[in-house]
């Protein structure tokens, strides 16, 4: 299918919005006179069940293809938002076989079964026509805005490690610290950094009556499924010292309330604590793209979240993502990766440099006001746009909290300023009733730590 898009990104002008493809898809649906209804079901051992119901093409001829690619990119997307390890499909069992096949220890998205399935879930992905899917469950997770009591919050990021020491809301001590735990072979490197964060905040209290966390991965009641921190363990590492490394710092802590989530839940939460608002997407664009939601009646879900891993861009050739090596994904296009892709094109010859260093050499042209560094952030920005409505057709978005260190200074401002023109040029509804903000000087210093250390409630 052809997509014109009104307004190309400069230096990846090739680039297909996921939610333009869709939408031509979804009209050539509309004009068809014999299209198939179907339901698809996530679903996992804890009862969680979300549903997606819609309609494809006939599976023959040329639309075998679209049906393909629209399927499997959609239950990638609903995968990677939503988590499951099983996918019911109701009314197409040709489409559940294409995708038994497609998510295989063997086939194009054995990443995706080995991460979500086996890491995550404890299972591997299965694929079942049924004759109907189950009812949705998805529920919510009661989780933050307690403040009350002396609190520790900390925040485990690739490059660096955060802390606060809270009495009652207020921060009374934080800081920051430069750790380097991505490809660290030993688990007692990411204990000990972790043991000393903690040390240095509860220095500054009187006494610790609960602790928080976020950090980039998927946990579950404080068990670490998986997480990018922890790439460098092997699997018996990961097992025998990281998979309850949370529940041994309880007990460290003679197991006072303790509780670690997603580091993107928690900048949802931080949005929404700091605007005093629900209905928030937190997208963080650092060192990879981490993603958290608060829902209309100001909640977490037990969702995944991570869309670094989900697909934006569904050209053939997008670029590949080196660790689930699959195209197009947002981890591509929003994050410190985003620009080491972008800087070559645009004339820097800096890729000998470590992706974070890379990042500051672009900021600082910024600065000076180098064209070429302004064509990357236009990029950025104008893939944003695009991927901001592709979003909204998976959440509900009043509020949109852009962070990270992308972007920081003028081009984080460009990156805001290219994706509004994107929504008022191709989604005017959208943009009318949507707010984009980024953090202000306080949530930025607090609000993070704040919202991880009013995680667990006391009593």
């Amino acid at each position: 299918m052809k997509i014109d898009s009104k307004i190309k990104p400069v230096l990846d002008p090739e680039f297909v919005p996921a939610v333009l493809w869709n939408r031509a898809y979804e009209a050539k649906v509309a004009d068809s006179a014999d299209t198939k209804a179907i339901n698809i079901a996530l679903s996992r051992k804890d009862g969680f069940v979300a549903v997606w119901s819609g309609s494809v093409l006939p599976h023959e001829g040329e639309n075998v293809e679209l049906n393909r690619k629209y399927v499997e990119r959609l239950v990638k997307f609903l995968l990677w938002q939503k988590g499951g390890s099983r996918i019911l499909v109701e009314g197409a069992p040709e489409i559940a076989g294409m995708l038994a096949e497609i998510y295989s220890p063997h086939g194009e998205r054995a990443f995706d079964d080995d991460f979500i399935g086996m890491k995550i879930y404890g299972e591997p992905i299965r694929v079942e026509a049924v004759d109907a899917v189950p009812e949705a469950f998805e529920g919510a997770v009661a989780l933050g805005r307690n403040l009350g009591g002396n609190r520790i919050g900390f925040d485990l990021g690739g490059s660096d490690r955060k802390a606060a020491a809270l009495i009652d809301g207020e921060v009374v001590f934080s800081e920051e610290i430069e750790w380097d735990p991505y490809f660290q072979k030993d688990p007692q490197y990411h204990l000990d950094g972790i043991r000393d964060t903690l040390k240095r905040a509860a220095a500054h209290l009187p006494s610790v009556d609960a602790i928080g966390g976020s950090a980039a991965g998927v946990y579950v009641n404080n068990e670490v499924r998986a997480a990018s921190l922890f790439r460098g363990v092997s699997e018996d590492g990961f097992e025998n010292h990281v998979r309850n490394i949370f529940f041994q710092l309880k007990e460290e802590w003679n197991g006072i309330p303790f509780e670690v989530v997603n580091d993107g839940e928690v900048t949802a939460l931080a949005g929404s604590m700091s605007m005093d608002v629900n209905s928030v997407l937190g997208v963080s664009m650092g060192t990879s793209e981490a993603v958290g939601y608060v829902d209309p009646d100001g909640h977490i879900k037990p969702w995944l979240n991570e869309l670094a891993f989900a697909p934006v861009d569904y050209r053939d050739d997008a670029p590949v993502d080196e660790w689930s090596r699959d195209h197009g994904c947002g981890v591509q296009y929003f994050s410190q990766q985003a620009i080491a892709r972008l800087a070559p094109i645009a004339g820097f010859d800096i890729s000998d440099l470590p992706f974070a260093q890379q990042l500051i050499k672009v900021q600082q042209a910024m600065k000076e006001g180098d064209e070429r560094a302004q064509k990357i952030y236009e990029t950025v920005g104008v893939c944003f746009g695009y991927t901001i409505a592709h979003y909204a057709d998976f959440y509900e978005i009043e509020n949109l909290l852009i962070l990270g260190r992308v972007t920081s200074g003028r081009g984080g401002e460009i990156i805001l300023e290219e994706a509004r023109k994107v929504l008022d040029a191709e989604f005017p509804e959208l943009s009318a009733s949507l707010k984009m903000s980024t953090p202000d000087e306080k949530m930025k210093r607090h609000g993070q730590a704040v919202a991880a250390g009013s995680l667990p409630s006391i009593g």
